[in-house]
């Protein structure tokens, strides 16, 4: 490349194929009236109008990826083997979005046979040495590697400029060395292998201590004496695969050298062609663009007195609604609700929020909808009729209808926060959401499952950097807590309920924003193809309920008063006088000063333990403490479920309608509350009595189709153990294969007793169990339980394996996966107190089965969710999820082909290596059925 004149010496390079993606994963998918898409158009426009409007670069280059295979293919044909081919709605738009950066005078570069990355090191190196300042926009961390003084790459993702004193920081080396880290620890998004058992951490130490992988590799005996966790196998697995990480490296390495048909003044920008925009704009129906270029400026370009003209042209006056202490509009005539109803229409996206009263959906007031819009206008329309203020609004019934056609109508598309409570909400007022393309409740939870409630105004302090203040704090913010403990000030003013309402939906498009940027493509997928779906399909579920026969609870509830009682007498018999049974004071002076029965545990505050635990100890030999724990088991169902199942039967529907949360629980599995239907034992009488009262109505059956071993079954899928593939791949009862396998012996001479040792020890290995766990569960001593651990690793070394790897992936990254890429973050995994650095790597082995798990059936209810939609109304009906099984109401002339169908969607929901296998029961009530 000869070097030019030129004066102003500052070139910005834009990764496309980078912006491509994340535009297209991070925007809403819109579409122009042809149907054609244009969410990732607009997404990557966004930000370049941004990188201009920060920059004002002279000269500036979008490069994308080429069609086809490269150089590095040659090298390892598995390069990139598995990322997807790329959508078809995101290749619709690539066309369209190359004439889009022509017509705006912005250079594109496409050069066959090579990768973005290198034809940008390329334009960087040779910038930088002709004396340009170079700024590469990309989200790819490989580009590290090129940064010097001249040259600084920005990460789009999170906005960050990456210099060499951040590299510095961040990672303890220079930037050259970033390529060295990748060929050590890898890389899954470009699939370069990297050294197998090494990751960031180590990586890094390696480097840090020897310089670059041809300095380790000169000496690698000086591996051993570095203060790393496990130094000689570091070692020897270096020498293992010093090929591999050799290979890494030149995958990894951004070649400087491409051959361009370009000089550097070629990539000075040019006079946007405002005709040819105008059409472009027009055609994908981007309206403040096409009102921009009709003005003969592009977007970054507008000064602030351009932006507010237009503005003005668009935007109504609100002089008699417009309270100054509000921060938007109070909607209190028809007038103003009409023109932004017209307003809202235009728009391509917009946030919701329903302030109401009431502790459930079934019964709360909708006192109003606040909404809002991509330039922070926010307005609040008033529902309740009784207030004089909006007399000029007209009936509810008028303004309900002016927000049905907007919120039914899939454009503009709508975010919103706890958006299953609004959409119920919405529903009793008759109006069906539609739509919904985020959920910030949804996205937080994906990206820190871990990090507790996330109400709005906690997730903009998160994220925002926000401080609470006063007019963020609404008494009914959706949340996820039952719904007994929602609700907000009924008794507030009209406009401190708009002041509060407006101040909360202004949150949730900046924060949604905020929060897709952050997300992984895997992230953003769950979020679109899983959590957003199911949300829809838990609102329904929610809405059918479940019928209850409330006489049987009655009867039963009576009958376990009785059995209660008869075992309080007992209780009072053995410990010679009468007492509370509910106060731990009294207990103690019962077991332990009385009875001289041995303390086990002690309180904080030193006084002895009678919790469940202790007691579980203690009734092994003594009958006073079993005694206490079929009182204490008992009591709990009768006040948690008998008692109290009544009371939340909805009058109207004569159901129970459970609420079901999605972001409760650490590894996403679904919870439920109002009532818990999660805790009802199964194993006992007196739990099964509990589910005989759940029914089906007169003409139905419920079906329940329930997940066999569906944990051990990802555990085979994911350790790869061949006797675990084995067994269930024959069909084989898994317990007694282990059973045969640990005690040598044929499966059909296996008995009751080593099938239930061997069951204990599956499912125990699944939650991270240990010899100690395990002496407690088979109640044998710690030597006992050890050997039988070693003899199981023995048969099945493929779990050890796999427990081993997830423990230390856990170490270096800081969190595990799921088989979709759902993240369990492990803070606590190199804690220096054993017993929290043990709970979290029992949680690194357990996450990603029990949530795979969470995912399969999610994923099976969307997809039933979608056959049931296509039948008769009210042939099935979905009524109750429960850990691994799902429960129906099915017309009896349709029982066959539900069966047939919800089995066929249950089994194919996920291919693993196993096959997964659906239990179907039949009956008049739930414990029938099951």
């Amino acid at each position: 490349m000869r070097e030019e004149q030129v004066v102003d010496k500052r070139l910005i390079l834009v990764d496309g194929s980078s912006y491509l993606y994340r535009a297209f994963h991070a925007y809403p998918p819109l579409s122009n009236r042809l149907g054609e898409p244009t969410g990732a158009i607009y997404g990557v426009l966004m930000m370049l109008s941004s990188l201009l409007k920060q920059y004002q670069p002279s000269h500036l280059a979008v490069v994308f990826d080429t069609k086809g295979k490269n150089q590095r293919h040659a090298l390892y044909k598995e390069y990139k083997a598995h990322r997807p081919k790329m959508p078809e709605a995101l290749q619709q738009q690539l066309e369209p979005l190359f004439q889009l950066i022509d017509v705006m005078g912005i250079a594109r570069l496409v050069i066959s046979g090579f990768e973005a990355d290198d034809v940008l090191g390329t334009l960087a190196c040779q910038a930088a040495e002709q004396g340009w300042q170079v700024v590469i926009s990309s989200g790819d961390k490989d580009m590290a590697q090129l940064i010097t003084s001249q040259i600084t790459v920005v990460n789009t993702m999170h906005n960050v400029i990456h210099d060499r004193q951040q590299i510095q920081q961040r990672y303890g080396i220079e930037p050259a060395l970033i390529v060295d880290l990748l060929a050590l620890m890898g890389d899954s998004v470009d699939n370069i292998p990297g050294v197998p058992g090494i990751g960031e951490k180590t990586a890094l130490a390696l480097l840090q201590a020897l310089g670059g992988l041809s300095d380790i590799y000169a000496d690698l005996s000086r591996v051993h004496g570095l203060p790393i966790r496990g130094a000689k196998r570091v070692a020897e697995r270096l020498a293992l695969y010093q090929e591999q990480a050799e290979l890494s490296y030149q995958l990894a390495t951004i070649h400087t050298a491409v051959p361009l048909p370009i000089t550097l003044v070629d990539l000075q920008r040019r006079p946007a062609d405002f005709a040819q925009l105008c059409l472009l704009f027009s055609r994908y129906e981007f309206k403040h663009w096409l009102a921009a270029a009709r003005s003969g400026q592009l977007l970054h370009e507008q000064s602030s007195s351009t932006l507010q003209t237009l503005k003005s042209e668009k935007k109504p006056e609100f002089p008699k609604t417009q309270i100054a202490s509000l921060p938007g509009t109070l909607i209190l005539d028809n007038t103003v609700l009409t023109a932004w109803i017209s307003k809202l229409k235009a728009s391509t996206s917009m946030a919701f929020y329903c302030d109401s009263h009431g502790r459930n959906p079934w019964q709360a007031q909708l006192y109003g909808v606040a909404i809002a819009l991509e330039d922070g206008e926010t307005a609040y329309l008033p529902l309740d009729s009784s207030l004089p203020e909006s007399a000029q609004l007209g009936t509810l019934e008028q303004r309900l209808a002016a927000l049905k056609a907007l919120f039914e109508a899939a454009v503009p598309v709508k975010v919103g926060h706890h958006s299953k409570l609004q959409r119920q909400l919405l529903a009793r007022y008759g109006i069906t959401l539609q739509g919904l393309v985020s959920d910030t409740q949804l996205a937080a939870y994906l990206l820190d499952s871990t990090s507790g409630r996330n109400t709005l105004v906690q997730l903009a302090e998160r994220y925002l950097s926000l401080t609470q203040n006063p007019e963020h704090e609404v008494g009914n913010e959706p949340a996820s807590e039952p719904l007994s403990k929602q609700g907000g000030n009924p008794e507030l003013s009209l406009s401190l309920r708009a002041k509060q309402a407006l101040a909360q939906v202004g949150l949730i498009l900046p924060l949604h924003q905020q929060l897709l940027l952050q997300l992984s493509p895997r992230q953003q997928q769950l979020l679109n193809e899983l959590e957003l779906p199911l949300l829809t399909v838990l609102a329904q579920m929610e809405s059918n309920g479940v019928l209850v026969d409330i006489s049987q609870l009655q009867r039963h509830s009576q009958r376990l008063g009785e059995t209660l009682a008869e075992l309080e007498e007992q209780v009072y018999t053995l410990a010679g006088e009468r007492f509370n049974l509910a106060s731990p004071k009294q207990l103690q002076a019962i077991l332990f000063d009385k009875l001289q029965l041995p303390c086990l545990r002690k309180t904080p505050r030193g006084a002895s333990s009678t919790d469940e635990s202790v007691l579980n100890e203690l009734a092994q030999r003594y009958p006073l403490p079993a005694l206490l724990l079929q009182h204490r088991s008992l009591a709990k169902l009768k006040s948690t479920y008998l008692d109290t199942l009544p009371q939340l039967i909805q009058p109207a529907t004569g159901r129970i309608h459970t609420t079901y949360h999605q972001t409760i629980t650490s590894t996403g599995r679904l919870s439920s509350s109002d009532p818990n239907l999660q805790n009802i034992p199964i194993r006992s009488q007196e739990g099964r009595q509990i589910r005989q009262a759940f029914i089906a109505p007169p003409g139905y059956q419920l079906l329940s189709a329930d997940y066999s071993q569906i944990e051990l079954r990802i555990m085979a899928h994911l350790s790869g153990d061949p006797m675990l593939l084995q067994a269930f791949r024959k069909d084989q009862d898994v317990h007694c294969a282990t059973a045969a396998e640990l005690f040598h012996q044929p499966l059909e001479a296996v008995t009751s007793e080593q099938r239930r040792e061997a069951k204990t020890i599956n499912f125990g290995l699944i939650y991270g169990m240990s010899a100690f766990g395990l002496a407690r569960q088979l109640g044998v001593d710690y030597r006992q339980a050890q050997a039988i651990l070693v003899r199981y690793f023995e048969r099945y070394p493929g779990i050890l394996h796999y427990m081993q790897n997830i423990r230390q992936q856990a170490l270096e990254q800081g969190y595990v996966e799921t088989l979709f890429g759902r993240r369990l973050y492990l803070p606590e995994i190199q804690s220096k107190q054993i017993v929290r650095r043990q709970a979290a790597e029992r949680a690194a082995v357990n996450a990603p089965v029990q949530g795979t798990g969470a995912d399969i059936i999610k994923r099976a209810m969307i997809a039933i969710a979608a056959w049931i939609h296509t039948l008769a109304p009210d042939t099935v009906r979905m009524v109750l999820q429960v850990h691994d099984e799902l429960v129906f109401e099915v017309n009896e002339s349709a029982l066959p082909v539900a069966a047939e169908n919800i089995r066929r969607l249950m089994g194919q929901s996920t291919e693993l290596l196993v096959p997964l296998k659906v239990d179907i029961g039949v009956g008049s009530h739930w414990d029938l059925a099951h």
